[in-house]
């Protein structure tokens, strides 16, 4: 569920019509329900109610610091993947206590600047991470809380470019060394051993390989613990997937994600950590676009629209499908077009849907990209030199502007040209 609706023949966002939003800011731009981040996160806090738990938002799916305090104010600890990650959750005033810092690529910098100003805990992820995050908080007289990446080599059955937990993957250390890998940290004086972290992918759309990896999560909980490990926190990652097409099966429900999480781990007392992404901030958002043209080519229509592929690039990227529907509701027994829907980026990769039935539109027209709240914005770039669109939340009849669109000069002053030149 969103609150992005129609009313009286016009898109609304929570009860402000997008169109005026259009007409404040120009398009294309992104716009968020505040209403929407703040049910999808209550969400998955019920769904571990009684469970002692913390839900991390995965701040990778959209870190705008409005949406991140939103969150926060409501009670969501953090996960970050870098240096600036870290630095947005901080600037959001979310206390160190309340992020944890994943990845594969933590910098010795990184690790400074998280000991400096608080964390949670770091989910280590190789061996060589280990040394050096050791030698770092020995060297500031720390000792850092840790819990390390294990990879069960479960296919997760999603996209091959957000599959994170197969013996394949980059992620993690392999289940298979666990013990061993477990008695190495515990022999550095700079780490703590709190617990085990895995996450095996993201737009995951059925609970049966969370539930195999959760049984060899608990597997090796128990085998641990009798090393003489102390286990007392298990971070699950996210991956929930999110209903993109209006018509497709809809993913389990964070309720059914909470019950087998309860299953599968209850039995062994220890605190619970989630990071959802995608499914709090996906229906969250919209990205708004304006037809310049309609295009007809010799076996098909193009509908042109002023967002392109560096605005959203999951559709390139990814293969990934967006509903895409008028910002002027369609009246009812209106026969659709069959339209490419294509941006206009120098590239033909730039095309956001093919064959796509729509309703008759034409220039100056207004289209929303729904499901468009994750990775979208923060995936963003200047490809052509086109200027990062604005970002807006929406709550209730109100709205601000959280990322305005830079002006041309903005862009271009930030090249510095060499003296010989």
């Amino acid at each position: 569920m969103d609150h992005f609706l129609y009313k009286n023949g016009a898109l609304y966002a929570e009860d402000v019509p997008v169109s005026a939003i259009a007409d404040a800011v120009g398009t294309p731009f992104y716009v968020y329900s505040t209403a929407t981040l703040l049910r999808h996160f209550k969400l998955f806090d019920d769904a571990l109610e009684g469970v002692d738990h913390l839900v991390c938002y995965a701040m990778k799916a959209a870190s705008n610091q409005a949406i991140l305090k939103t969150l926060a104010q409501a009670g969501a600890g953090m996960d970050v993947v870098s240096g600036g990650e870290y630095m947005r959750a901080k600037a959001a005033g979310v206390p160190g206590d309340r992020i944890v810092f994943s990845g594969v690529g933590k910098t010795a910098a990184e690790i400074r600047l998280a000991l400096e100003g608080g964390i949670r805990q770091f989910n280590v992820e190789s061996e060589p991470e280990m040394v050096v995050l050791d030698a770092t908080a020995q060297a500031m007289g720390k000792v850092a809380p840790v819990t390390i990446r294990i990879n069960p080599d479960v296919d997760a059955k999603t996209h091959a470019k957000i599959a994170t937990g197969k013996s394949e993957n980059k992620f993690g250390i392999p289940i298979s060394r666990a013990r061993e890998v477990y008695r190495l940290a515990a022999s550095m004086p700079g780490l703590e051993v709190i617990g085990i972290d895995v996450h095996i992918g993201s737009q995951l759309t059925e609970l049966a390989p969370f539930e195999l990896a959760y049984e060899k999560v608990a597997e090796l909980t128990e085998v641990l613990r009798a090393d003489g490990h102390t286990i007392r926190r298990l971070d699950l990652g996210g991956g929930l997937g999110i209903p993109y097409a209006r018509d497709n099966q809809a993913p389990p429900l964070p309720s059914d994600y909470g019950a087998m999480v309860r299953r599968k781990l209850g039995h062994l007392g220890c605190e619970i950590e989630i990071e959802p992404g995608r499914l709090i901030a996906g229906n969250a958002g919209l990205m708004v676009s304006e037809v310049i043209y309609v295009k007809s080519g010799e076996d098909r229509d193009f509908l042109i629209i002023d967002g392109a592929m560096n605005d959203l690039i999951r559709p390139a990227m990814y293969e990934a499908y967006h509903d895409i529907v008028p910002v002027k509701e369609t009246a009812a027994g209106v026969e659709q077009v069959r339209y490419d829907i294509v941006g206009p980026v120098c590239e033909s990769g730039d095309t956001f849907a093919r064959a796509r039935m729509m309703p008759p539109l034409a220039a100056g027209d207004l289209v929303a990209f729904r499901s468009a709240g994750a990775y979208g914005a923060v995936m963003s770039s200047e490809y052509n030199s086109r200027p990062l669109i604005p970002e807006v939340l929406v709550h209730n009849d109100q709205f601000a502007v959280i990322r305005r669109r830079p002006t041309f000069d903005e862009m271009i002053n930030r090249d510095t040209i060499p003296e010989w030149l």
